[in-house]
């Protein structure tokens, strides 16, 4: 016999199906959290979390107080394995209480569940190329109930709050994946963390380039010789000093004889302390240059030290990694410093950024004439390009490019570098294309921000922030994923919702929010659009069948077909 109930969140319920598919409920479900249960477990209410995030609510109350309350919503806690749903303040105190390891471990079992669907993107790449950037999460100014809020520049002002380190991959099937989001301190820049997420997207994807060890090696080689002249001043230097120091000596042994001796020469006496008062003053000066040089030394060695050690590790990359792939980076102006430049090269990135450093901004437009020839590259924006540029205290060339922006009446420059194998400075409307592009992580971010709601901090923990942070580029990849597989696996009808076609935003503020009846027998399910809604007459199908031995593959337990329909109507 058939089962109908009504529900006002409509794409949510094939969304449960889809998570029960691939394992995401019983991943949440094995997390040990300590706390206890009075009505729902602790992994209930993280899981409706995660449910709230996926419908797009902007507060947590609204769970349970908005105009279709969630919690009430018993067909949609169904299809995502629960009788009923929690009430919010049940929600917050767990939320509030969970540890960072607790947190840690949800986050690492959210990341288990993503392998074959990064593994089906992985393989239809020739190449990878991924975009970082740090965004701002800021709180109220005045607010002191999140703790570990610090001030820090965020959207172009200085604000309180928290900064979130994000990396992600284009795909051909998928668009736009998220691989990894790191919570820190609002104060937070971004030139330290170049690194943190290039290691990120290695461990998520289990791959990288070939290390550029010979390039490494000889930038150490160069590094090393650039010591002589320092070492050579430091020995002139002592030598002065010794000579300072032995011309004090003799002086102050003259000026104690006469001042011992019976009969006084006050004139000579005076000259001689005049003396040594001018020898302390070349000591101090030669122990300052000194102690200058032996700075410096002592800051280059440590440098160098650092440098082998990336080498010797590098070099173990390149043992280890026996299918090396081709893989870019971009990132923004606020990455762009040379070392995050150089760390990249070594990495063996090809490498598109825009530099941080703007006297090579005044440099290049020192060398523009009247008759330097600008290429159009967009609206409003022009650039002119040099091949093998060697930057002042870089330890490689690029390729660099000034961009010439026409805003009204002013100009606006910057400078583009690149790194590797592409001839960029042979097609620079490709060149300023290909960076550009990396506006798709932007565009996450602001999908993340004004979709699923991240602006809006619904926890004041700080483990709880970053579940929260973890658990929306999750829900962001997790609705690509589901998109997918009910495309590929639904009829082709008139009847059917294009899901495809609806986007992300459509698919959350709209389809995920709206009310729809649902069928169910042994058979399988109909989930049928309200008459009254935005998508009357349309319906998604699911047909059940039990296939043996564990689940661990998707796109096997549920599939859409005409035929169920007519016996669940």
């Amino acid at each position: 016999m058939a089962q109908e109930e009504e529900t006002q969140h409509a794409l949510l319920i094939a969304w449960g199906q889809f998570a029960q598919e691939i394992g995401l409920i019983a991943g949440i479900e094995a997390v040990k959290i300590k706390q206890k249960t009075v009505e729902h477990t602790p992994q209930t209410k993280v899981l409706e979390f995660l449910v709230a995030i996926l419908a797009g609510i902007k507060h947590l109350q609204d769970i349970s107080r908005a105009g279709h309350p969630l919690d009430q919503d018993t067909a949609v806690a169904k299809a995502w394995g629960r009788a009923t749903w929690a009430d919010y303040t049940g929600i917050s105190r767990t939320l509030t209480q969970l540890s960072w390891d607790e947190v840690r471990a949800v986050v690492r079992m959210l990341e288990q569940v993503s392998p074959p669907f990064l593994e089906r993107a992985l393989g239809l790449l020739s190449g990878l190329e991924y975009d970082g950037d740090l965004t701002g999460l800021p709180v109220s100014n005045t607010s002191k109930s999140y703790p570990g809020a610090t001030y820090g520049h965020m959207s172009d002002e200085i604000r309180l709050g928290y900064q979130a380190g994000l990396v992600s991959l284009g795909s051909p099937t998928y668009g736009r994946l998220w691989l990894s989001v790191e919570h820190h301190a609002g104060d937070t820049v971004s030139c330290t963390q170049a690194e943190n997420l290039i290691r990120a997207a290695e461990k998520r994807t289990g791959q990288r380039p070939k290390r550029r060890t010979d390039l490494l090696k000889q930038r150490i080689e160069a590094f090393v010789m650039s010591r002589e002249p320092a070492e050579k001043r430091l020995a002139a230097q002592q030598a002065r000093l010794e000579a300072a120091r032995q011309s004090k000596s003799e002086a102050l042994t003259q000026l104690r004889a006469l001042q011992d001796a019976p009969v006084q020469k006050p004139k000579r006496i005076a000259t001689l302390e005049r003396r040594c008062v001018r020898r302390d003053k070349a000591i101090a000066v030669a122990l300052g240059k000194l102690e200058k040089t032996i700075a410096w030394l002592k800051a280059h060695l440590e440098q160098e030290t650092l440098l082998r050690k990336r080498l010797e590790q590098f070099e173990s990359d390149n043992v280890e990694n026996l299918k090396p792939v081709c893989a870019g980076f971009r990132l923004d102006a606020g990455f762009g410093t040379y070392d995050n430049l150089a760390l990249l090269i070594e990495m063996g990135y090809e490498v598109y950024v825009k530099l941080h450093n703007h006297q090579i901004t005044r440099m290049l437009r020192d060398r523009v004439t009247n008759e330097t020839e600008w290429s159009r590259v967009g609206d409003n924006a022009e650039m002119v390009a040099w091949k093998d540029f060697q930057p002042k205290n870089f330890p490689y060339t690029l390729d660099v490019a000034l961009e010439c922006f026409h805003t009204g009446k002013t100009l606006k420059h910057s400078t583009l570098a690149h790194f590797g194998d592409t001839p960029v400075t042979t097609n620079l409307s490709a060149w300023f294309g290909k960076y550009n592009a990396r506006q798709t992580i932007e565009a996450g971010i602001k999908e993340t921000k004004q979709v699923f709601c991240l602006h809006k901090l619904k926890v004041r923990s700080e483990p709880a922030i970053f579940l929260q942070e973890a658990l929306t580029i999750f829900a962001a990849n997790f609705i690509r994923w589901a998109t997918v597989w009910i495309e590929q696996n639904a009829v082709n009808d008139e009847q059917t919702l294009p899901i495809a076609t609806l986007g992300i935003k459509r698919q959350v503020q709209v389809a995920a929010n709206t009310s729809a009846k649902v069928i169910q027998n042994s058979d399988g399910m109909l989930v049928r659009f309200s008459p009254a809604s935005v998508f009357a007459g349309k319906q998604l199908i699911f047909r059940r069948y039990e296939k043996p031995g564990p689940t661990n593959h998707f796109f096997a337990l549920f599939t859409f077909f005409n035929l169920i329909a007519q016996k669940l109507r």
